[in-house]
């Protein structure tokens, strides 16, 4: 009974994480260049306080969700190479995210917060790229989880 729960869970937690990438990465991203610097840097911080929280429980929903429904398929021994590679790049995409939290994202809030636009713009550009990251190997757990499910 709790598995098409679980599944359901797994899923659109990882359609509010990478999409939300997706978007912030395709479409918000090109709108706000246009915007002067310090305007710019404003919102990305509003938009990232709304974001991350809502990433931070996608993650968490999605190990919870992702442990049951290997548990429930006969445990580690029983799945295929597709469950391991999305575990391991999972793995990854958190640890990204950890340290964009811890560093970068303290940078552009402190920036912000001081009105040091270099400062801000800088961990923005690191933001950028981790983000960029994340999205890529978001898109690879995704073909494993759904073209590669046959390895």
């Amino acid at each position: 009974m709790l598995y098409p729960v679980a599944l359901a869970l797994h899923v659109l937690s990882a359609v509010v994480w990478v999409g939300g990438m997706f978007f912030a990465y395709m479409c918000l991203r090109p709108v706000l260049g246009g915007r002067e610097p310090a305007e710019r840097l404003q919102i990305w911080v509003g938009v990232f306080r709304k974001f991350f929280p809502w990433v931070t429980l996608a993650i968490i929903l999605l190990f919870l969700s992702g442990f049951y429904l290997i548990h429930v398929l006969g445990g580690f021994g029983q799945i295929g190479y597709h469950v391991w590679g999305m575990l391991g790049i999972a793995v990854i995409m958190t640890g990204i995210y950890k340290f964009l939290l811890l560093a970068p994202f303290r940078h552009l809030c402190r920036g912000v917060e001081e009105e040091n636009h270099k400062v801000a713009a800088f961990a923005l550009g690191t933001i950028r790229k981790l983000v960029g990251t994340n999205l890529v190997l978001g898109i690879i757990v995704i073909c494993l989880a759904t073209a590669f499910r046959s390895w």
